[in-house]
């Protein structure tokens, strides 16, 4: 190898690492605003941040286990826990709101009326469903 050559790879290196290091400082404000979300963190898409939190899994083993390359490795490591974060926030906000909505539909329901129900078919029912639309 020239010196030219070492001097590219160092500089690719770099600036691989300076910008790896960036996005995982990037998470934080998403980590944040999931954090403070009342309404159920329903802008966070599960399938994209599973798909990059494979993605960061995938580059990690495989920075281990072609490459031998343990600082690419850790900071895909670093990037997968990152998205493991925003998803485990998501779904602990989701599953919060989603109980919340149930519990103030459940209050706002009046007692069941002696009288049963009338179905859209014209059948008799004294059963009174929780709206599913949520």
């Amino acid at each position: 190898m020239t010196i030219a050559e070492v001097a590219l790879a160092d500089i690719t290196l770099a600036v691989f690492t300076f910008f790896n290091s960036l996005r995982f400082l990037a998470y934080v404000p998403q980590i944040a605003k999931a954090i403070k979300d009342e309404s159920g963190a329903e802008a966070i898409s599960f399938g994209t941040w599973a798909l990059f939190l494979a993605s960061h899994a995938s580059t990690m083993a495989y920075a281990i286990e072609n490459q031998g390359d343990w600082t690419m490795a850790s900071l895909f490591l670093g990037n997968a826990l990152g998205c493991g974060a925003i998803l485990l926030i998501a779904a602990w906000k989701r599953s919060r709101h989603r109980t919340r909505r149930i519990e103030e539909a459940a209050q706002r329901r009046e007692p069941l009326s002696p009288t049963p129900f009338k179905t859209h078919q014209g059948c008799s029912t004294n059963f009174d469903p929780l709206p599913r639309h949520f």
